[in-house]
């Protein structure tokens, strides 16, 4: 039944994504209540799930809300139909429910992940040639990945292979592949001076109108401006996606962040450490090298008047940042541990180039990463402590050691770190991503009448953040999947697919 929906579909390439999907979803979407809406499940997605009973109960169990609050102890927590119908200390379980004892245990909303890529940088066969980075789409280990790690939504927050990412949204949402409830980017909105071959280079400001209306029309559901986007192309990128009620992010380089907040830009990624307008002679429009902007960040601090007067203005223009400390953490030198579970992840001959690179930034001498790591995590809290929507991400790109949900909760580690409280980190990496996406209504919190999409994780991450890491079961609209399985079928081949 798949197949011959995706052949009826692919006859009608007239029609507008969203309607080939809606074609491609016959057979596997039914309707009614959330339980019955959620699509049958493939054989594939079945043999990763633990429980799929319409009642489950979790008691006994300690309830991390993701609203800030405090941690509420020996709850339980009741699921129906995919949804939470009751989270009380004193309620017993349905007879009719599935009991699964939380003893020891805790109950935080899924993950919403706000720079997490379907791809991830591919081993160098040929370092010397003229594009030696391709970030092939891992459709096959993302997804489970990130939903072992207890992400249970995403934002792809920039495409390589966009159609692979709308399919493979298109697959999980109708239930043939595990993976996170996916908000698909669009391509790069990518000005002249692409250093990746898969980026298409914006001709001018009506191409860039061309582009964001092509790719809305396709089903994305926003946009990310890269590095070398000019004003004009920005401008009107970011006026074709608002009049269609679409957002616009931007890892930005030529254009500053206070020119782009001026322009309407709804969030910003990375933080400081990717804003170049402090740059000595930075020309308008043009990109200063790397280097040179790194070397005059290691020379500020949050308290810095110019950092100070930005966070305000971003606040004032009601700009979001995303945080993705996980990738800076890599270019440390002596920061990034050697952790197991992400070595197993990888393609074997992605690990060697990714531990021979990380060698070689812990031999570094002279590097500005130390000062302009600690920068943006003092931007980011100072951000935040002001009033500013912080958002949490990962960003698998870099040399590759940065793995999908791995570094979702290694994210939620860096901002404790940062200064945050761990409520408050969870908070950010959960409901902050939901509101900003537009369904907090749905997700992001446990609440009652929201989907219940959980984690429960072995320990405290109140008192050890670091708990977080220790996911036993993963809930997605009330169908709980088994981390361990999911892993064992992605691992070795990250790198690859």
């Amino acid at each position: 039944m798949r197949m011959a929906a995706h052949r009826i579909a692919a006859t009608l390439p007239s029609v507008g994504w969203k309607t080939r999907l809606a074609i491609a979803c016959i057979g596997f979407c039914a309707a009614t209540t959330l339980w019955s809406q959620t699509p049958q499940l493939s054989a594939t997605t079945q043999q990763f799930v633990k429980y799929r009973q319409p009642v489950l109960a979790i008691t006994h169990v300690r309830v991390i809300d993701g609203n800030g609050l405090p941690a509420k102890e020996n709850q339980t927590v009741v699921m129906r139909d995919g949804r939470i119908v009751k989270i009380d200390a004193a309620v017993q379980p349905p007879m009719e429910a599935t009991v699964i004892d939380g003893s020891g245990r805790t109950l935080i909303p899924g993950l919403v992940g706000m720079h997490d890529h379907m791809f991830y940088p591919s081993p160098k066969v040929n370092p010397q040639a003229s594009y030696s980075s391709i970030l092939p789409e891992q459709a096959s280990s993302f997804p489970k990945l990130y939903l072992a790690a207890g992400v249970t939504t995403i934002r792809t927050t920039g495409s390589t292979e966009p159609y692979t990412d709308l399919e493979l949204k298109h697959d999980i949402d109708t239930g043939y592949i595990p993976g996170p409830k996916m908000h698909t980017t669009g391509p790069y909105l990518e000005g002249q001076g692409a250093v990746f071959p898969q980026m298409h280079e914006l001709a001018d400001a009506a191409d860039a109108t061309a582009t964001v209306n092509y790719w809305i029309g396709e089903g994305a559901t926003s946009f990310k401006a890269y590095m070398h986007i000019t004003r004009a192309e920005l401008t009107a990128a970011i006026a074709a996606a608002h009049a269609r009620n679409i957002k616009v992010t931007g890892h930005l380089c030529a254009v500053g962040f206070s020119e782009a907040a001026d322009l309407g830009i709804d969030d910003l990624e990375h933080g400081i450490v990717v804003d170049s307008e402090f740059t000595p002679g930075k020309q308008p429009d043009i990109c200063p090298d790397r280097q040179l902007v790194l070397a005059n960040l290691a020379t500020m601090t949050v308290d810095d008047p110019r950092i100070q007067h930005l966070i305000k203005y971003l606040i004032s223009k009601h700009v979001a940042v995303t945080s993705t400390l996980p990738i800076f953490e890599t270019w440390v030198p002596g920061r990034a541990p050697i952790v197991p579970r992400i070595l197993d992840a990888m393609l074997p001959e992605a690990k060697v180039e990714y531990l021979a690179q990380r060698d070689r930034v812990n031999k570094t001498t002279d590097s500005p990463w130390p000062k302009v790591f600690k920068l943006e995590e003092d931007f980011e809290h100072a951000f935040a402590k002001q009033g500013g929507t912080l958002l949490a991400g990962l960003d698998p790109t870099g040399y590759g050691g940065v793995i999908a949900g791995y570094g979702d909760q290694r994210e939620v580690e860096l901002l404790v770190e940062s200064g945050f409280t761990p409520l408050q980190a969870i908070q950010i990496a959960t409901i902050n991503g939901a509101r900003f996406l537009g369904e907090d209504k749905a997700t992001g919190s446990i609440e009652v009448g929201k989907a219940a999409d959980l984690v429960l994780v072995n320990g405290n991450p109140d008192k050890n953040i670091n708990d977080i890491e220790n996911v036993e079961l993963v809930f997605k609209d009330g169908v709980a999947y088994d981390p361990a399985k999911l892993i064992k079928a992605a691992n070795g081949t990250v790198g690859l697919r």
